[in-house]
Parts: C-alpha cells; structure tokens; sequence
C-alpha cells in the first residue's frame, strides 16, 4: 500500500515500516538499474547526437555504449559513484515514502478530501518528492559527477570529491541544477503516485480474479506503467539538471566530445 488508507482497519504500516521500505525498495532498485542509469548520464551530457550517422558522436545506442563503456573502463563503470548513488536511493526513498504518509494521513484527518483522490495523490506526491530532494540533493551531484567522469578519473574516492568540490566551486556547487530538479520533481513524482494509484483501479477493473491473487503482478505492473508515464513527460528538466550539475567539470570528459557551454 501507498499512501494513508483510513479504510484499512489497522493495518496501516507504521511510520518506521514505511521509511524502510522505501529505503530497501531504492536500496535494491539502484543495485539492479545503475549500469542503465550510468548509460542514461553519458547519452544526457553528450552534445553531439545520438546517431551512427553523426562522426564525432562517441556513443549513438545502448548495446554500442554498453560495450564502449566495457571495453575502455571495465566492467566497475557501470557502477561508478555507486555510493552516492546508494545513498542517494536510501534517502530518497524514505524521506519520500515518509512524506508522502504523514501528508495523505494529514489530508484525511482534515476531512477535506478522500486521500484516494487523483489529485490529493498528486499533489502529496509531489510535496514529498520535494522534501526529499532537498535533503539529498548533495548526494545527487556527486552521483552525477562519478558516473560522468572518464579515464583517468579526477575523483578517485568520495571524500575527496566533497574536499575538492568545495574548495573549488563552493558549498553552493553541491546545489547545483536545485531549480529544474524541483520543477521537474513535483508533477514527476506527482504523476507517478497518483497513475499508480489510477492503474491499480484499471488493473482490478480489467482483471478482478488476478487483482486478488497476485498482488506482486498488479504492483510491479502498476509501478512500471506509473514510472513510464511520468518519466516521459518530466524527462526534458531531468536532462537540463544533468547538464547544471557538471557545470565547471568539463576536464573531466574531455575525451568524451564537445563540452556544452552556458552563456551568463
């Protein structure tokens, strides 16, 4: 269950219940999709475009990347920066599954709405996104950061890109990108619980005799449909907060293409 349901007769999960789970749903989400993610971050920060048919694009598809990034990094590429990441998806998850509890729960017990609503779990949804970007945006950046680099690396251990970061760029640095992040966060996460919920009810009206014997399906099925969604339509700010978050580090991919630049 997502959400505060005051029809579940108690057997709502307490609030711990619901910070770990989404600390151990990021935890083991981030373990299984980092080598895409690390894919996904090389296509965002290259200029040139993604096609065969353009010479100075150093990757134009996935398997290409996969096998580029294998064969000039090795296989831990795929996984670089993958403790920011993991603190990343930890903290994420529970300061948003969190959030996202104590306001519906806040909602019902002001009797202004049914928590179920589309828009009551849209709006939630993307407070509690929100909310906990705020709180790992640093980690976000540093994540960006590793798995952008090449070889050689300029950031070889954690606390020696938080030492240089800082000294260099400034506190500010670990806020970079803040502002798209948190236009783009709101209807993102906001779609994404409030389609989940919506397909739940399409899953069950489509499907009533599964719907009640195999709920792992309908969740998985559900939460891929919701991510789907809302992914594609917030997916533009994402791309711009990548950029941001590499901005002054462009020594870094140097042998990856042309840099982009931003005007002042």
């Amino acid at each position: 269950m997502v959400g505060y349901d005051p029809k579940a007769d108690g057997r709502n999960n307490s609030k711990l219940e619901v910070a770990v789970a989404g600390s151990v749903s990021g935890l083991v989400t981030r373990v299984l999709i980092s080598p895409l993610d690390v894919i996904k971050i090389r296509f965002q920060l290259q200029i040139e475009r993604l096609t065969r048919s353009d010479p100075k694009a150093k990757y134009y598809g996935i398997l290409q990347a996969g096998r580029q990034i294998l064969q000039e990094e090795g296989l831990s590429a795929f996984w670089k920066g993958h403790v920011p990441a993991q603190l990343l998806s930890i903290g994420y998850g529970a300061f948003q599954f969190l959030s996202f509890e104590l306001l519906t729960e806040l909602v019902h017990r002001a009797n202004k709405h049914d928590t179920g609503e589309f828009s009551v779990h849209f709006v939630c949804g993307g407070l509690s996104a929100c909310v906990a970007t705020l709180g790992v945006q640093p980690v976000d950046v540093l994540r960006t950061r590793f798995a952008a680099q090449g070889e050689p690396k300029v950031y070889k251990t954690l606390r020696q890109a938080v030492v240089t970061m800082y000294r260099t760029e400034g506190p500010l640095v670990f806020y970079k990108g803040l502002t798209p992040t948190l236009i783009a966060i709101f209807p993102y996460a906001g779609l994404q619980f409030s389609c989940y919920n919506s397909l739940k009810h399409v899953y069950e009206w489509v499907l009533p005799a599964k719907a009640k014997t195999n709920e792992n399906l309908k969740n998985l099925l559900c939460g891929s449909g919701a991510g789907v969604i809302s992914k594609t339509l917030t997916y533009p700010l994402d791309l711009i907060k990548k950029r941001l978050q590499v901005g002054g580090f462009e020594q870094a991919r140097a042998t990856f293409g042309q840099a982009a630049s931003r005007k002042k």
